[in-house]
């Protein structure tokens, strides 16, 4: 096993160094396996229509309901060139290689990596998320001079509002900006950016995955609906409380919402 290690060591340098960024995702998902970092989800037996985690089932109608969701949560933005970006600080690397991708085609000359920590990733990135972000881009081959950073935010409506600061301290006052999230942030994301800095125009991207692709990268398949089920409740409830501008909710996302709930998708819902 430690020869293994020693080797995907190895290969995931040489994808980073030539920039092969599929092939160092697939490199980087192996290594949390081996590290135990991820819970690879349980394969459907043959005839089965539920999968178990934790000693909770999900139905192939939760399934459905979740892919409801992750739609409603990704804005379908077609991709037009910005003046800048802004790399949302989470606990997903795919953001940054997102980002790196994104500014190598050619979307953005610059970019505001933006974060600090939380709780659910101070263990993971402890230097602080956008210090993380731009060593991984960094790795991946992006050029130094096309990052900012800003490492204080510790949400959304402060990675907007600091973001916009950083670049105003460098003289940069741009019309457009690129928000590149985690998938499922794509929408609140808008929605705070529209109400923080309304003056500008908001283009949302993320990593292109599909749900069961996301699912397979965090291993963990209850972990991500409650996830899905807690940003939409912040979609929801952040007008009210002055975070983001309203977003239309369709009768198809909202039963989704209120179905997982009562099944006990819920444990990152905001708390009173």
């Amino acid at each position: 096993m430690d020869d293994g290690v020693v080797i995907l060591g190895r290969a995931a340098r040489e994808a980073a160094q030539h920039g092969l960024a599929h092939q160092l995702r697939s490199i980087e998902g192996i290594q949390r396996t081996i590290q135990g970092e991820i819970r690879l989800p349980l394969p459907r037996r043959p005839g089965s229509n539920r999968v178990s985690v934790k000693q909770q089932v999900i139905t192939d109608e939760q399934w459905q309901h979740a892919h409801t969701i992750w739609d409603y949560h990704q804005m379908h933005h077609d991709l037009s060139r910005c003046d800048v970006a802004i790399g949302l600080g989470s606990h997903d690397l795919g953001v940054a290689r997102a980002a790196v991708d994104l500014h190598r085609a050619g979307w953005f000359p610059l970019l505001v990596f933006s974060g600090a920590t939380s709780p659910t990733t101070a263990a993971r990135f402890p230097r602080g998320e956008a210090v993380h972000y731009r060593e991984h881009a960094l790795d991946l081959g992006m050029s130094d001079e096309a990052i900012l950073l800003e490492p204080n935010a510790t949400n959304t409506g402060q990675n907007i509002a600091l973001s916009r600061q950083v670049l105003a301290d460098a003289g940069i006052r741009p019309g457009s900006v690129l928000l590149i999230s985690k998938p499922y942030m794509e929408r609140r994301a808008y929605a705070t950016a529209r109400k923080v800095w309304p003056e500008v125009e908001v283009v949302c991207a993320s990593e292109p995955l599909e749900l069961d692709d996301y699912v397979s990268s965090i291993g963990d398949p209850k972990l991500v609906i409650d996830m899905l089920v807690g940003d939409l409740q912040r979609v929801i409830e952040y007008p009210k409380l002055g975070y983001a501008i309203e977003q239309p909710v369709p009768g198809e996302v909202h039963d989704a919402y209120q179905a997982l709930l009562r099944a006990g998708f819920d444990s990152r819902l905001l708390t009173p």
